[in-house]
């Protein structure tokens, strides 16, 4: 069952995209890696699918819907009802997610509430069930604690009970272990992955690490300068990624993990600028690159399953 189809979404800043031509659908029961680097448009992507796109970012094209519904045009109120209850979101940084002076009693059950009809005994009984399902010791002293007591992977547990506890059938992880050591990483992706598993929930997950993609992802999306320039399961990608953008990310993470010697692809480290013109997105540091590559460059169909933005590409 399709949660989210996303269909030619185009973000922009003025006359400059940020966003271009993205198209993607997520499944129920689906865990969709969303990889890039910095300034990707990964981000972007995610705030425009929560209606949270900042002053002076706007969508100027394409769809998004949500369990069959256009959402692309919702109002405030319909976005605010929407986030939470269809749609929730995992953020980054666990630290900033919660207010100082609120314990997580006061976050949990007044955010349940916001979007349920409980009281609130009933609401505390769901947050000690939800905070047990996140394996958190002593649920009930946890409730009582302000978020600067608890630790950033204690907190980021947190964030995942409430997510969970909200049963919405879409969830965007953006970064969730970004913020945390090597230890809270893998017991939060740990978490993540058991709970998506027993929920089915439909979750798009944002990383720049292609190493939290691999440990959760069953399908990945690569981004570069605003646009999808790959697609394909994870297993295929991995194996036999086919954009250079794609080429130079996989080396990169098999140097940086088994510390071997293994050559790089040619390639310039140079972040190209947002520009109106239209070329192949990878065409300033691409070692392939060509006059003809200096032309709109649409994604194709090299398989039934993997898509490639790069005519030098052959297709199967």
């Amino acid at each position: 069952m399709k949660r989210l189809e996303v269909s030619h979404l185009t973000v922009t800043t003025g006359d400059i995209p940020l966003v271009t031509d993205s198209s993607f659908t997520l499944r129920e029961g689906q865990v969709l890696g969303l990889v890039g680097e910095s300034g990707s448009g990964k981000t972007i992507t995610s705030l425009a699918l929560l209606g949270l796109l900042p002053e002076k970012v706007q969508m100027t094209a394409g769809s998004i819907q949500l369990n069959g519904q256009e959402i692309s045009h919702n109002s405030k109120e319909q976005w605010r009802k929407l986030r939470g209850e269809a749609m929730a979101i995992i953020m980054q940084n666990p630290m900033t997610a919660f207010n100082p002076v609120r314990t997580i009693e006061k976050h949990f059950i007044e955010t349940l509430r916001a979007h349920k009809k409980l009281t609130k005994a009933e609401a505390y009984a769901i947050a000690l069930q939800h905070l047990e399902k996140v394996e958190l010791r002593n649920p009930m002293e946890i409730m009582k604690q302000f978020p600067f007591q608890l630790s950033g992977g204690m907190l980021q547990r947190v964030m995942i009970a409430i997510t969970l506890a909200l049963q919405p059938s879409v969830i965007i992880a953006d970064e969730p272990t970004t913020a945390l050591d090597a230890t809270n990483q893998l017991q939060v992706l740990k978490q993540l992955k058991l709970l998506q598993q027993k929920t089915n929930v439909a979750m798009l997950l944002i990383s720049h690490d292609l190493g939290v993609i691999s440990y959760l992802a069953q399908d990945v999306i690569v981004m570069y300068n605003g646009y999808i320039v790959e697609r394909a399961p994870k297993a295929e990608l991995f194996t036999n990624p086919q954009h250079p953008y794609t080429k130079l990310l996989i080396a990169t993470r098999k140097v940086l993990s088994d510390g071997t010697a293994a050559k790089l692809p040619p390639h310039d480290v140079t972040r190209p600028p947002k520009t109106t013109e239209v070329t192949c997105p990878y065409i300033a540091r691409c070692p392939l690159a060509d006059a003809s590559c200096k032309q709109q460059i649409e994604i194709v169909a090299i398989t039934a399953q993997h898509e490639v933005r790069c005519q030098k590409v052959e297709v199967v």
